[in-house]
């Protein structure tokens, strides 16, 4: 059946998340550090980052919980330098992954559809989709509000193919995470593309492997 419509998870997929979150997470480090803590910035900085990846990356709280866990106590002083810095530094690098914009916009030229399914809330969805100069090419947007389920559950897939007028059949889904975006999108009739270039997950049982986001074109071409 030939392709209709594209489904794109967001980080790791579309925009390097683990860039900017480095990035960020330095930013914060050295912010404490100039606000009075007194530790090594730079081990700091890697600190942070490794917290977070082992706390929840989207968590809103990693610093304060970090500054207990570590230091027993919060100095607000200090967490809200983090804070200021890390929102401050996040949007200079909400970077598309190189070949992104250039292989949407050839997505768009040949008359499909696309979305993406996110786990995250819609406003932040939309909100990096524009930091990163995307957004213009997404029909839609289907997150965690429009269902109350995550992937893998089917629902996000199936919502998303609603939206689009779309069969799951006809629809091509890109994904960094193999248990979330492969086995869900697979399980609902899907062709899967697993987003190695971006995955920090070991190979799931995708359709396609892609090295780079331009391989999605010869996906659509030979689908």
């Amino acid at each position: 059946m030939r392709i209709k419509a594209i489904l794109f998870d967001l980080d790791n997929t579309l925009i390097d998340f683990i860039k900017m979150k480095k990035e960020a997470s330095q930013a914060a480090a050295y912010a404490m550090a100039e606000a009075g803590l007194e530790v090594d910035k730079d081990a700091l900085a890697e600190k942070l980052f490794r917290y977070y990846l082992e706390y929840g990356i989207e968590s809103d709280d990693a610093f304060e919980n970090y500054l207990l866990k570590t230091f027993r106590k919060v100095e607000y002083r200090v967490l809200a330098a983090a804070v200021n810095a890390y929102l401050n530094e996040k949007y200079l690098h909400l970077d598309p992954y190189p070949g992104v914009p250039e292989t949407l916009e050839e997505i768009v030229e040949k008359g499909l559809k696309i979305a993406v399914v996110s786990d995250g809330l819609r406003l932040k969805a939309w909100m990096r989709l524009n930091a990163a100069g995307l957004d213009k090419y997404f029909d839609t947007v289907v997150a965690y509000e429009d269902t109350g389920k995550k992937k893998p559950n089917p629902e996000p897939f199936i919502t998303a193919c609603e939206k689009l007028g779309v069969k799951p059949q006809e629809c091509l889904m890109v994904g960094d995470w193999p248990e979330r975006d492969i086995e869900g999108a697979k399980a609902v009739g899907m062709k899967t593309c697993w987003a190695k270039y971006g995955s920090q997950k070991a190979y799931g049982n995708a359709d396609y492997i892609l090295e780079t986001s331009k391989q999605i074109l010869e996906v659509v071409n030979n689908g």
